[in-house]
């Protein structure tokens, strides 16, 4: 039993160890297929889970591609259509970052009033936990996580310490790094911006019916005076035409009422005359 289990393995090995050196020897092994050539010996290679064969690569002139949702530390997004950081200095990435490795200082104008935007930023890339809160939080879009992993220095500080020259890349940098999210965030963009446009139309089309309602009305004729006064008389005689039927009508009411009451009267009086006769009789 354990004799065939150990000849088994070392088979396991072996074929491992013959497919790994043939592979080598092709002109483009299977772990060069789809890389990215930098020069100088130097690529980046992207590697499937399944693939087979040596997959040591020679870091640092060899590099695997990261993947997209990898994060180290965060940077800062310059906004190179507007020409202007997207950051507006509002310092929630500040207050929801679990070791506070951020700092912020808002700018100010001539006149010492504060603007939007960050005269200095910081991160202590020493105690980023790079748990992307400050990227989840930030209602700009304005900072994302890079994929920037190679930050071996001597010193910590303030080699580690990131001011804000050094944490900005333009928008283009991140729509490489993060290509879907960029794509889903540019899409979920494009619709707001369609949703906005559509409120504003249609805002737009209710005020025109209403100047169109009220340009119509002006244009109407208006009344002249004597109009005025006739349609005021024909108004006061439907009035008094409509309270003289209302007095006629309860007159007529109260006088069915009083005949009633007399009727009632008479038959109770003929009804006690004869009663008493039955009494005399008796």
């Amino acid at each position: 039993m354990f004799g065939t289990g150990l000849l088994k393995g070392l088979g396991i090995t072996l074929k491992h160890a013959i497919d790994t050196f043939t592979d080598d020897r092709k002109g483009v092994p299977s772990r060069y297929q789809d890389s990215i050539q930098l020069g100088n010996g130097r690529r980046i290679i992207d590697q499937p889970i399944t693939q087979e064969g040596l997959l040591t690569i020679q870091y640092p002139e060899e590099k695997r591609l990261l993947p997209e949702r990898f994060r180290y530390i965060p940077m800062l997004i310059w906004d190179t259509q507007a020409n202007e950081d997207k950051c507006t200095a509002c310092g929630i990435c500040a207050k929801v970052c679990p070791p506070q490795c951020i700092w912020i200082v808002r700018d100010m104008d001539a006149n010492g009033k504060p603007v939007a935007r960050p005269a200095e930023f910081y991160i202590d890339a020493a105690v980023c936990m790079s748990c992307s809160f400050c990227v989840e939080f930030c209602p700009f879009d304005a900072i994302k996580m890079n994929h920037d992993y190679e930050l071996a220095v001597y010193d910590r500080y303030p080699q580690l310490v990131y001011d804000k020259a050094e944490l900005t890349v333009p928008v283009e940098y991140y729509a490489a790094l993060w290509p879907a999210q960029y794509a889903a965030e540019e899409e979920t963009k494009r619709q707001k911006e369609a949703a906005d446009r559509a409120k504003v139309e249609a805002k737009a089309r209710t005020d025109a019916e209403k100047a169109a309602r009220a340009a119509a009305e002006a244009a109407k004729p208006k009344p002249t005076p004597e109009q005025v006064a006739a349609s005021s008389t024909d108004t006061a005689q439907a009035a008094v035409s409509d309270g003289t039927t209302a007095v006629a009508a309860a007159n007529g009411s109260t006088e069915a009422d009083a005949k009633k009451a007399r009727l009632d009267e008479l038959k109770r009086k003929a009804a006690e005359a004869a009663k008493k006769r039955k009494e005399g009789g008796a």
